[in-house]
């Protein structure tokens, strides 16, 4: 039996498959970590104005700023390697890329944020949605252009040391000029 498709199929599935594993993995413990009811005594007013959270995390020194904004970045993070990653394209402009995938990340930032206003003791924090969204591009800027670049050198190498398969196509069928057509 001849294996159809393209050479190297299998290995963009696999790369989907466990893009899209890891994907729905990533989204549940996030679901988990930021939509469950916290039991506090009290809790902060929403922060609608941008960047007022970060400057007062900035306020509380370098060390604890830098641990509650790198929070902030590394939340959905990784959403910026694996949606790419579930699509399992390997020729596709690195400007679309990332705005696609940076688009996609900034709207579940946006889709936690407005679900966590019906779950008691999280507050909405317009801060978390920027930084959550940078964090996405940070992640898919360091991680992606390059890993796209190595396995279409990996596709390419293959495709010049592969043996030609059996079943393509050789040109025409050669006839024999003599030989009439049946009555």
């Amino acid at each position: 039996m001849q294996r159809q498709g393209s050479i190297g199929g299998s290995a963009v599935i696999r790369i989907r498959v466990t893009g899209g594993v890891l994907l729905v993995a990533h989204l549940a413990f996030v679901a988990w970590l930021t939509l469950r009811p916290l039991d506090v005594p009290w809790v902060m007013p929403a922060n609608l104005h941008p960047f007022a959270g970060i400057r007062a995390d900035l306020a509380l020194g370098w060390a604890e700023a830098a641990r509650r904004i790198g929070e902030g970045l590394a939340l959905l993070a990784p959403l910026g390697v694996l949606l790419p990653m579930a699509s399992g394209r390997l020729t596709v402009s690195p400007l679309a890329s990332l705005f696609r995938t940076v688009a996609a990340g900034a709207l579940m930032s946006l889709g936690i944020e407005l679900l966590q206003t019906g779950v008691p003791g999280q507050v909405v924090d317009v801060d978390s949605l920027l930084l959550n969204t940078v964090g996405v591009a940070l992640a898919h800027l360091a991680v992606v252009p390059a890993g796209r670049a190595w396995l279409r050198r990996r596709s390419e190498r293959r495709q010049r040391t592969a043996v030609p398969q059996e079943g393509l196509s050789q040109g025409r069928t050669p006839t024999i000029p003599r030989v009439g057509i049946a009555p």
